[in-house]
């Protein structure tokens, strides 16, 4: 019998408490309008996530074509070297 007790209090309990939360104000959903960046600003923002990608990828085309030559002049090496 005390299981039973305990099971309807858990019960009532769980009732109210969605009573309770079915009874509040729904939140607004207009969101606050937020002023706008200029495009100066955004423009040089873009730029300078454009130049920070750049310089990288300027890097590694250089190591590329040091890498290119460097397997050319080891090709002509071993294909001088072969009888």
């Amino acid at each position: 019998m005390k299981r039973r007790g305990c099971w309807l209090a858990m019960m009532v309990g769980v009732v109210m408490v969605g009573l309770m939360g079915c009874g509040q104000a729904a939140p607004k959903t207009e969101a606050p309008k937020a002023a706008s960046p200029s495009k100066s600003v955004t423009d040089s923002t873009g730029q300078a996530v454009v130049d920070s990608i750049k310089a990288p990828l300027d890097k590694s085309r250089e190591v590329e074509g040091t890498l290119k030559k460097a397997a050319e002049k080891t090709a002509d090496t071993i294909k001088d070297a072969t009888p």
